[in-house]
């Protein structure tokens, strides 16, 4: 049952838009490829300093690195 609902909160997000890296909670953000339980806490933890100013921006968290960053940055945004 959570795999059916994970699965259904990852296409809703691929459907309807871009996570907001700015406001997204820990499920959404773990709902981008790639992005597990500690990393998310990771972003979530980094944006309490500072909001993101830039997608780019997320490679500042620890965790995040080149390779990552260019499998999500389509899928997250910073509206």
């Amino acid at each position: 049952m959570k795999k059916l609902l994970f699965l259904f909160f990852a296409l809703t997000v691929f459907l309807f838009g871009a996570v907001n890296i700015n406001t997204a909670t820990l499920k959404e953000l773990k709902s981008l490829n790639g992005i597990g339980e500690a990393k998310a806490k990771a972003i979530l933890e980094y944006r309490k300093e500072a909001n993101f100013t830039s997608i780019d921006d997320l490679k500042k968290v620890k965790g995040i690195g080149d390779k990552l960053f260019e499998k999500i940055k389509n899928d997250i945004t910073i509206e």
